[in-house]
């Protein structure tokens, strides 16, 4: 089923239901309009690109294919859009056919936040059993190789509306029994929502334990992140996995990247951590936005995290129309395309230290700027025991350490 011109989208927030607008299809061009009703509740879903009217509005083309970049952060982008767009060939679509409202009728009901869209293509029934993490890590390798329709089918279901480049599923976690389930929409209690990483064909073997390794390295210099662990399959490898913090409990909050509210093409940006903070600030509307952006910048800068593009950051709404800066998210030793920090420091994007933070940190007025810093420096010097204790052999950890030196 494509071909759709016109998708109804409400907003499943923190266990209630509103009814905002509609996306019409028309002559290859998008429009959009609020339900007036929904306008009188005063959420404003996307308060910085997206025009808060009763008016028929529309966006240019780029960068979201003529969406609105609250919309497209809907999406699933990288392994999402892979399984779908293979999904949707072995049923004889031409891909080139799809529409950005097809593709968010695929999403309808799961995708990441609170967003939810009608029609909805039922992409098909999960498995019963539960998942089996080395398996799908198997499955993952023969998709990336090209494999058979009922594998890309049953990944999709698990997974297909996650955003990001990697491979991941979406689970319910027990925390008292271990057991993992399918987490698609509501879970049974003592079950929260999780996602699941699996390395791509690129990785490295040891990618999970590095990025549990950066998340301790991170909450210790300050950082707040959502809970995160390491999943064992029945080999013994283990994959990375992170308690998702658009859930609390069954009811959703309303989530937008950095990207989808400046409409910010992540992979040809131009965004610097001043406009993040800028942005946090007007969200935020309190000063702490500004230090909460900085100590992020300082520890990408430190710590080799250099794919820190604009879809890696993102803001949480709740039924209150309040916003706040999301827990940090990807976090990881990592180079960009070019090697360059994908979002840049004070302009700078190769190599920026503790001088570009510091203009940063003046022209916001921080004034514990050095304090920050310094305790950033300090859990980034904890390396060497923070990795061992995350199961980072010792090959990796050094050659991790000599360039965080």
């Amino acid at each position: 089923m494509i071909g759709i011109e016109k998708i109804t989208v409400s907003l499943s927030l923190e266990g209630q239901d509103f009814d905002v607008g509609e996306l019409v299809l028309s002559n290859r061009k998008i429009y959009f309009k609020y339900n007036p009703g929904f306008l009188d509740k005063g959420l404003n879903i996307s308060p910085i690109r997206f025009p808060y009217t009763n008016n028929i509005v529309s966006a240019e083309y780029e960068p979201f294919e003529g969406l609105f970049g609250v919309f497209n952060d809907s999406l699933p982008d990288g392994w999402g859009r892979l399984l779908l767009d293979r999904a949707l060939t072995s049923k004889g679509i031409i891909i080139a056919d799809i529409t950005p409202l097809d593709r968010l009728a695929y999403v309808g009901s799961g995708g990441m936040g609170a967003l939810v869209y009608k029609p909805e293509i039922e992409p098909g029934k999960a498995p019963l059993s539960g998942p089996e993490l080395d398996t799908i890590a198997r499955e993952i390798n023969q998709v990336l190789e090209g494999t058979s329709p009922e594998i890309i089918e049953k990944l999709f279901i698990l997974g297909g509306s996650s955003g990001g480049a990697r491979p991941k599923i979406i689970v319910g976690y027990n925390s008292q029994t271990g057991k993992l389930i399918h987490g698609l929409g509501n879970l049974p209690d003592d079950y929260e929502h999780w996602i699941i990483k699996f390395p791509s064909s690129a990785d490295n073997r040891e990618i999970a334990n590095i990025e549990f390794a950066y998340h301790k390295m991170a909450v210790r210099a300050g950082i707040e992140m959502n809970e995160c662990k390491l999943f064992e399959g029945k080999s013994g490898r283990v994959y990375f996995g992170t308690k998702r913090f658009d859930r609390i409990g069954n009811s959703r909050l309303h989530m937008h990247t950095a990207s989808g509210i400046m409409h910010d093409n992540f992979r040809m940006s131009a965004m610097d951590y001043g406009h993040l903070m800028d942005c946090a600030f007007r969200l935020e509307k309190h000063v702490r936005a500004y230090e909460k952006i900085f100590r992020l910048a300082a520890f990408n800068v430190y710590a080799h995290n250099r794919d820190d593009h604009s879809k890696n950051f993102s803001f949480l709404m709740n039924a209150k129309g309040e916003w706040r800066f999301a827990p940090a998210y990807d976090l990881t030793f990592s180079y960009s395309g070019y090697g360059f920090h994908s979002t840049m420091v004070a302009g700078e994007s190769k190599n920026p230290g503790k001088k570009e933070l510091l203009k940063l940190a003046t022209h916001f007025g921080i004034k514990n700027a050095i304090t920050i810093i310094e305790q950033v420096q300090e859990a980034i010097s904890n390396w060497d025991e923070i990795a061992e204790e995350s199961g980072v052999s010792k090959e990796y950890s050094q050659s991790i350490k000599k360039i965080l030196d």
